[in-house]
């Protein structure tokens, strides 16, 4: 008895082959020079009901070009990385770092107390701690029989 081999197609290389399509088609209706950059700087933020706490990476920034403030709700990092000094001479190979001013806003969950807001830089992370304003906390109520 003769069996007959089928070929069973490979699903995952169809994937594949289907999403290098659809990246191809962005990449020509959309052209490098129009697509968004990541925001910057990057941030992590993390709370629980005391405060917040969020670092952003700011290499390259020197931690008097940061200004940081919080109006209402809303915390605003802005600031600048300066370009790079050239040599006399020398010209550029290649530039990937980019330079210039940045602003960067969040919105945050609750309202913060600012007057014990602090700010600490090493290494180019930058780490900002917001004390939840006391009257913000969620406060236990007692209930009382009658």
């Amino acid at each position: 008895m003769m069996y007959r081999r089928y070929r069973v197609p490979n699903t995952w290389r169809e994937v594949d082959r289907l999403q290098r399509e659809m990246n191809r088609l962005f990449e020509d209706y959309y052209p490098a020079r129009v697509r968004r950059a990541p925001a910057f700087p990057a941030l992590n933020v993390w709370s629980n009901e005391d405060g917040l706490s969020i670092t952003a990476e700011v290499p390259g920034v020197s931690p008097e070009d940061i200004d940081i403030s919080v109006v209402g709700d809303t915390l605003t990092l802005s600031g600048e990385r300066r370009r790079d000094e050239l040599k006399e001479g020398a010209r550029y190979h290649r530039q990937e770092r980019g330079y210039g001013s940045f602003t960067r806003s969040l919105q945050l969950p609750y309202m913060v107390d600012v007057n014990k807001v602090h700010a600490t830089f090493q290494d180019g992370v930058l780490n900002v701690e917001l004390p939840r304003a006391e009257q913000d906390k969620p406060h236990k109520i007692a209930v009382k029989s009658a």
